[in-house]
């Protein structure tokens, strides 16, 4: 496919979901999702309570790009939505962020954020710190804008578990992502020359997804694609406001 291609030119050449039967086989959940489990990585160490999200290969391309500065936060109001552990939040402010939101619906993916942010960050930085639990943007006042925001969404397109912390983490499917971009276009909570990075696979209703952006006139580019060894496509998507042609 086409790289350089943005805006509906992109969708177009996006490709379908896998069959259901290897995204399931793709996305089974680790048995240890409510157990207390260890992370390490860029030399921190961090201890995760049961339920929270414990950081894969997709988590790391936001994390590392942030680290190098690929995805720029500083001097900008960073919102990390999905938090999970709180990787992108530590880096971003030890980076210099201006204020850096940190959001997610499970209160103690948020607590862990705050732990390690405190421990790793805190007082070394001038980044406002903002723990935000909430459905998406719900937790955000009126008023905010963000300057860049990044999500690396649940957005499997079956059912891999009933296990609601394993939904919350792995298959609430693209409706989430809608309801993303629709609280975005809504409270115009994105400011002028605002970024945001979304991560998306074949496992998910990819075009679907990237229509309602483009619907809610968001434009999306390709900022880095990547392809294992199996049938997954993953990408990176960056989308600024703005109507596609």
């Amino acid at each position: 496919m086409d790289r350089t291609a943005t805006g509906w030119a992109l969708h177009d050449e996006l490709p379908g979901p896998l069959p259901a039967d290897e995204i399931i086989a793709l996305n089974q959940p680790k048995a240890d999702l409510h157990t207390h489990r260890r992370y390490e990585w860029n030399g921190w160490t961090f201890e995760l309570p049961p339920g929270v999200f414990m950081p894969g290969a997709t988590s790391r391309m936001i994390h590392e790009r942030v680290l190098d500065g690929t995805i720029a936060v500083a001097g900008r109001r960073y919102a990390a939505m999905g938090i999970g552990l709180g990787v992108e939040a530590i880096i971003a402010g030890s980076l210099g962020a201006k204020e850096v939101y940190a959001i997610d619906v499970h209160p103690e993916s948020v607590r862990t954020t705050q732990r390690y942010y405190d421990e790793l960050v805190g007082p070394r930085s001038s980044a406002a710190f903002v723990p935000v639990i909430g459905d998406l943007f719900d937790g955000i006042p009126d008023g905010v804008r963000l300057d860049v925001i990044t999500f690396n969404p649940p957005a499997v397109s079956q059912a891999v578990s009933e296990d609601p912390d394993v939904v919350r983490n792995v298959c609430a499917g693209a409706p989430l992502v809608a309801r993303f971009f629709d609280q975005l276009a809504d409270r115009e909570l994105l400011a002028p020359g605002g970024e945001i990075f979304l991560i998306v696979s074949n496992t998910a209703d990819l075009r679907g997804i990237i229509r309602h952006a483009l619907e809610r006139d968001f434009l999306p580019e390709i900022h880095y694609r990547h392809e294992w060894h199996d049938d997954v496509r993953t990408y990176l998507f960056r989308l600024q406001r703005g109507p596609a042609e």
